[in-house]
């Protein structure tokens, strides 16, 4: 991860990111202008992810995606022009990326991060960064991944977006950080009437992070997960199908075949979750919905920030977006 000794901000870089250092202070800041952060899968969350990162002040981002823009891009994607319509989606992006902030380097790569891949990029790739997110990716290629981010003691961040339903998933494996503490302290005089004022001080701490195969290996029958369940519901083992259907597929739920998705993914559904899954669940999972990438976008790049700043705690591990409750919770899943 990037430190201390970064070379220190040049006097426009403090004025543009002055807001900034004012929220999180000039250390942060400077952690954050070293920061080399990779974005594999440039969908509508890529874009969202990658416009809060830009804004932020990072060094440097690469965009990687093999893909093309398509028709479903339109429902979100908005980094990429509705001209560039079957060109390659992370090369369409860059002209409106590097925009948002012409101090940060970004590039695009168009090969991919997908380990099955032909014109996979190599797990060496990975080391030139601080910082890898992975967006529309098999199981088999995500669990890779981050094996080789913790390997390389690489920060790890997945996430995804199905029509309004979205989840982030981190492992930052062994993270130090610090965070503000308040506390009261009395200011009064002995036989004065109590008098206190709140101080704020910081403490060090340190947060230990599961790979995704542990949480993705999560038994849903045992007694900690029907816990879960019971207060938070299935978001979770919606992530768990509609993961398991784009393995299968290698694709995700195409809108133009809805009533073929919607059999298959209850199908699946009776796999892995019979009887707690509803069959009305998948009904907004279907292309990428731009507000559902707003949020989630949001969420991941905040912790990003949060991350390479090393202020304040990070969400520890997963956070997912009910289109049900239209609410976003954060669930500490550690395997069994």
């Amino acid at each position: 991860m990037v430190g201390l000794s970064d070379p220190e901000l040049t006097e426009h870089e403090a004025e543009l990111y002055d807001r900034q250092i004012r929220l999180w202070g000039l250390e942060s800041q400077k952690r954050l202008r070293a920061a080399r952060i990779l974005i594999a899968g440039v969908s509508g969350l890529g874009a969202e992810i990658a416009k809060n990162i830009i804004l932020a002040g990072v060094k440097s981002v690469v965009l990687l995606d093999d893909a093309v823009v398509s028709e479903a891009d339109r429902c979100s994607q908005f980094l990429a022009p509705t001209t560039a319509l079957g060109s390659n989606r992370a090369e369409a992006c860059l002209q409106r990326a590097r925009a948002l902030n012409p101090m940060v380097e970004i590039r695009a790569d168009t090969k991919s991060a997908n380990v099955s891949a032909e014109n996979y990029v190599g797990d060496d790739y990975f080391s030139e960064f601080d910082v890898v997110v992975v967006t529309g990716l098999p199981t088999r290629s995500l669990v890779a991944i981050n094996e080789i981010c913790r390997e390389k003691r690489i920060k790890f961040f997945a996430g995804d977006v199905w029509g309004m339903f979205g989840y982030t998933f981190a492992d930052l494996q062994e993270h130090e950080f610090v965070e503000d503490v308040f506390k009261h302290k009395v200011v009064s005089k002995p036989n004065e009437k109590l008098k206190t004022e709140l101080v704020t001080t910081t403490a060090k701490r340190t947060l230990s992070f599961p790979p995704l195969k542990t949480v993705l290996d999560f038994d849903v029958k045992s007694p900690a997960f029907i816990k879960k369940l019971k207060r938070t519901g299935p978001a979770f083992l919606i992530l768990r199908i509609l993961q398991a259907y784009r393995d299968e597929f290698n694709s995700d739920p195409d809108y133009k075949k809805r009533a073929e998705a919607m059999k298959d993914l209850l199908r699946i559904r009776d796999q892995i979750a019979p009887n707690i899954v509803g069959d009305n669940a998948f009904g907004h999972v279907f292309a990428q919905i731009s507000p559902a990438a707003a949020v989630v976008g949001g969420e991941l790049a905040q912790e990003i920030i949060k991350t390479v700043s090393q202020k304040e705690a990070p969400h520890h591990n997963v956070f997912l977006f009910d289109p049900e409750t239209c609410c976003g919770f954060v669930e500490s899943i550690e395997g069994n």
